[in-house]
């Protein structure tokens, strides 16, 4: 299971690319591998405001429908459109063209390193 160094992590299995004051959020290896099959993706909308630690979406799959949560608070400023028609994409690039939406950051939530995360899902 991959969990790249470059990027941190929340517990509820998203991760995060910081640039500037710019978020990119997806899901990570882990989460994808056990939703299974991903088949359609609710993303919040441009300009909708997410809160840390909050739901701001869903993302379902053949096996179940798993909230998906922002681990940033601030303003969304751009959602992946490709995943409308080719939600796969999230299973087959989770770490890159899977990414799920970019947030101008207000604040940030409790985020884990790539080791920390490892440990927190018994890697």
């Amino acid at each position: 299971m991959s969990i790249p160094n470059d990027r941190q992590y929340s517990k509820e299995h998203e991760w995060v690319v910081i640039d500037g004051d710019v978020a990119t959020v997806g899901i990570t290896d882990y989460a994808q591998d056990s939703l299974g099959d991903v088949v359609y993706t609710e993303l919040p909308q441009v300009g909708d405001q997410v809160a840390a630690g909050e739901v701001c979406g869903e993302i379902e799959s053949t096996k179940s429908v798993s909230d998906l949560y922002s681990p940033v608070s601030g303003t969304i400023s751009e959602v992946n459109t490709d995943l409308g028609q080719s939600p796969e994409i999230v299973n087959d690039d989770p770490y890159g063209q899977g990414w799920l939406f970019k947030v101008t950051i207000t604040e940030l939530g409790e985020l884990l390193d790539a080791a920390d995360y490892a440990a927190h899902i018994g890697g």
